[in-house]
C-alpha cells in the first residue's frame, strides 16, 4: 500500500474541506499535506552543516520574505536555506502513517535576463532530521546533494510585459521514507550557486519551494492491519486442512493440487501482519518487503489461473526496493533514462496485464466449449441423475465465471495501482480510488483462495477405495457411486480411474 493519492500538488485543503470530502465519499487510504518552504538566512560564518534551521517555534531562524529583500541586504544565494517542518504546527507524525513520500515543486518567475535554459538541472543540497520532543536537538537522518531536471513551460509570450509571471513546472520526486517512526521531521534545502562550474545557473528566478507530504491515513492502517490479522488464521487453517487431505492419498499430488497449495502459501505470506512490528520498530525496508510479497502473490495467482483453465481444456487422456534504504532522496524518476525505464515498465506491464486477461477469457471460452461437448452424454442418464449433474455443471460454470471476474478485478487493481504510483511523475492525471476498493480486492483474493482450496480438496469418503498412483488415464463416464453432498462438480461426468474426487472439475 504505497501511493493511492487523489489530491493534486497545487491544491491546499483546509481541515473543514477535508471533513466535507470524507463525508461525501469513502476515505482515501492516503493524505496529502501542502507545505511552503520558509526562507531562512544562514548568518553564521563558514556555513557549518551541523546547524538546522527551524521555520517557526521558539528557536526559529532569521527569515526573509523574498529574494529582493535578500539582494537589498546583500545576502548571497548560498546563505539562504529553505526550511520545512513536517508536520504543520501543533501536529505530530505517527508510526501508523507507515510511509512518507514528499514531492517538490519550484515556483519560478519569468525574467528576460534570467530564463530557464533547455535541459536545466537543479542541484539541491538537502538534509533531513528528526526529533521526538519539541525541546530536544535535531538528529540527522540523511544528507545528500541531488540533481533534478527542470521541466517547465511558459505559455505566455516571452515579452517584458509578462515578466513576473510563473512557469508551469512539473512535480519532482524528492524523498521517500519506508517508515514514520518519529514525531517531527525537518527538511533543510540549499541551492548552492557556482557560476564557474555552472552549478544552478540558468534555472530561472526561483521564488518559492513547495512540498507535498503524502502518508497513509492512520485509520486506514488500523483497518488494514485488522483485516490481515483476521484473515491470516483463516487461510492458514484451510491450507493445512487441504494439504492434509492431499497427503492422505496413496498417489502423489498432481500439478493442479500443487498449484492450489502454492497459491495458499503465497496468500498466507501476503496476509501475515508483520506490519504490526513497524509500529514499534523503525523498519525502513517494509515498503520493499511489501512489494516482494505482492509480486510473489501476483506470480502464483496468474500462473494458477493459466494452469486451472488449461487443465480443463485438455482431453483427459492427455492430462498431466533497494537504494532508498540508504538514501531517501534517491529516485529513479530523477534522470531521463530512469524516467523512460519506469514509464516503459508501467506501459508494458499494463499491456501485458490486458493481454493476459484476454488470453484467460479465450481459455475459459474453450473450457465452456469442452463442457458443452460433454453434455451430450446426459440424455442417456436417468432423470434424477441428469438433473444432479446439470446442477454440478452449472456450479462449475459459475466458478469459472467467478474466476474470470476475480481476474478482471485483479488486472484493474494492478493497472490502477501503477497509474497512481506514477502519476506524480508524468502528468496531473490520476484515478480517484478510495479505501473500499483496496480492502475489497484484498478480501476478494482471500475469499477466492479459501473457496478454491475448500472445493478442490479430495473427498476420501466416497472414493477412498479407488486410489491409485495417479498415472492411469482411463475415463469412467458413469460411476457406480453417487458423489457426496459436498461432492464433485465433475466427478459424475468424467473421473480419472483411481483419482480422489475434488469438488470442481477434475474430470470436466
Amino acid at each position: 500500500m504505497r501511493l493511492w493519492v487523489k489530491m493534486k500538488a497545487h491544491e491546499e485543503f483546509s481541515s473543514d474541506e477535508m471533513c466535507t470530502l470524507s463525508d461525501r465519499a469513502a476515505p482515501s487510504p492516503t493524505t496529502a499535506i501542502h507545505y511552503v518552504a520558509t526562507k531562512c538566512v544562514d548568518v553564521r560564518k563558514h556555513n557549518q552543516q551541523s546547524k538546522w534551521f527551524m521555520p517557526w517555534g521558539p528557536h526559529q531562524c532569521e527569515k526573509i520574505r523574498d529574494f529582493s529583500e535578500a539582494m537589498a541586504m546583500r545576502i548571497q544565494a548560498n546563505d539562504i536555506v529553505f526550511a520545512v517542518h513536517i508536520p504543520l504546527p501543533n501536529k505530530e507524525m505517527s508510526p501508523w502513517f507507515q510511509f512518507m513520500l514528499v514531492i517538490l515543486q519550484f515556483d519560478i518567475a519569468f525574467n528576460l535576463n534570467n530564463q530557464i535554459e533547455d535541459g536545466a538541472m537543479v542541484t539541491i543540497d538537502v538534509g533531513l532530521a528528526y526529533r521526538d520532543d519539541i525541546l530536544s536537538e535535531w538528529t540527522e537522518i540523511a544528507h545528500s546533494r541531488e540533481l533534478r531536471k527542470l521541466s517547465c513551460n511558459f505559455t505566455a509570450p516571452k515579452k517584458p510585459e509578462n515578466e513576473g509571471r510563473h512557469y508551469d513546472c512539473d512535480l519532482m520526486p524528492f524523498l521517500e521514507l519506508g517508515s514514520v517512526a518519529h514525531k517531527y521531521y525537518l527538511v533543510n534545502i540549499r541551492l548552492p550557486v557556482n557560476e564557474r562550474k555552472r552549478v544552478n545557473v540558468g534555472i530561472g528566478e526561483i521564488k518559492d519551494i513547495q512540498l507535498v507530504g503524502i502518508h497513509q491515513n492512520g485509520g486506514f492502517t488500523k483497518v488494514w492491519f485488522a483485516m490481515k490479522t483476521f484473515l491470516t488464521p483463516s487461510i492458514l487453517i484451510i491450507m493445512v486442512w487441504y494439504w492434509r487431505r492431499i497427503t492422505l492419498m496413496t498417489r502423489p499430488p498432481v500439478l493442479l493440487e500443487k498449484m492450489i497449495f502454492a497459491l495458499g502459501i503465497s496468500m498466507t505470506f501476503i496476509n501475515i501482519p508483520v506490519e504490526w512490528f513497524s509500529v514499534g520498530f523503525n523498519w525502513t525496508w517494509m515498503l520493499l518487503f511489501g512489494d516482494i510479497r505482492q509480486g510473489i502473490f501476483y506470480t502464483m495467482l496468474l500462473s494458477f489461473w493459466i494452469i486451472f483453465c488449461g487443465e480443463h481444456m485438455m482431453d483427459q487422456a492427455e492430462r498431466n526496493r533497494g537504494v532508498q534504504l540508504k538514501n531517501p532522496f534517491y529516485s529513479i524518476w530523477a534522470s531521463d533514462v530512469g524516467t523512460e525505464l519506469a514509464m516503459a515498465f508501467i506501459i508494458v506491464a499494463g499491456i501485458c496485464a490486458c493481454l493476459y486477461f484476454l488470453f484467460l477469457c479465450f481459455m475459459v471460452f474453450q473450457v465452456f466449449r469442452n463442457i458443452s461437448g460433454k453434455r451430450s452424454s446426459l440424455p442417456a442418464m436417468s432423470r434424477a441423475r441428469r438433473l444432479h449433474y446439470e446442477g454440478l455443471i452449472f456450479r462449475f460454470k459459475f466458478l469459472m465465471l467467478v474466476t474470470l471476474a476475480c481476474a478482471a478485478m485483479t488486472v484493474i487493481f494492478f493497472i490502477i495501482s501503477q497509474v497512481n504510483e506514477g502519476h506524480w511523475h508524468w502528468d496531473e492525471h490520476t484515478v480517484q480510488v478510495n479505501s473500499a476498493f483496496f480492502t475489497g480486492i484484498y478480501g476478494m483474493w482471500n475469499l477466492y483462495v479459501f473457496a478454491i482450496m475448500f472445493l478442490y480438496a479430495p473427498s476420501h469418503k466416497r472414493y477412498g477405495d479407488e486410489q491409485s498412483n495417479g498415472k492411469s488415464s482411463v475415463v469412467r463416464r458413469y460411476p457406480r457411486k453417487r458423489p457426496s453432498a459436498r461432492g464433485s462438480v465433475s466427478a459424475g461426468l468424467r473421473v480419472r480411474e483411481g483419482a480422489d474426487t475434488p469438488f470442481a472439475a477434475r474430470a470436466l
